[in-house]
């Protein structure tokens, strides 16, 4: 404890100081060679390591930039190529909806024509069978007015002879 009574910070003794210089030397060299070269070569290989990762991490986030923008890309593709194909259904759908109301006005027409036709065709057949019939009964009562009327011989020539005269033969 002596020792350290005596001790001052501010006056260093000259041995003290030689050994605190060598031990610190000694010290010094002893860190320099067996710490300070792995400390430095870990420190260097950290700093590669971060560098590395970093790059890596740059050229992933350029790659992902890439792959969004070809993502967006195909994207706009996908979606014209959905909206042509359903302009293209649109259309054909117009296209057969037209050709089915087509046909079907066609058909229409058709069968009102055949309908027209045959009506006219039984109006026809009904005026002359309703002909016919009128000129029968016509006829008929002239074949029996005239037999009670014209019984006799001179009453049938007088009757001819107005007929005859109120025929115009042009």
């Amino acid at each position: 404890m002596l020792f350290l009574a005596d001790f001052n910070v501010l006056k260093p003794e000259p041995g003290l100081l030689f050994w605190t210089t060598l031990i610190f030397l000694l010290f010094w060299f002893m860190m320099s060679r067996f710490a300070f070269k792995p400390i430095g070569n870990a420190l260097k290989q950290r700093e590669l390591d971060i560098q590395n990762a970093l790059d890596e991490a740059k050229k992933a986030r350029e790659e992902m930039s890439q792959l969004q923008a070809e993502n967006e890309k195909l994207l706009a593709q996908a979606r014209e190529e959905r909206s042509a194909i359903l302009k293209e259904a649109k259309e054909a759908k117009d296209e057969i909806i037209a050709e089915a109301k087509e046909r079907a006005n066609a058909e229409y027409k058709r069968k009102v024509e055949s309908a027209i036709q045959d009506i006219e065709n039984q109006k026809q057949a009904a005026l002359v069978s309703l002909k016919n019939q009128a000129g029968q009964m016509a006829v008929d009562i002239a074949e029996k007015l005239l037999r009670r009327e014209l019984s006799n011989k001179a009453e049938q020539e007088a009757y001819a002879k107005t007929l005859a005269d109120s025929i115009n033969l042009n």
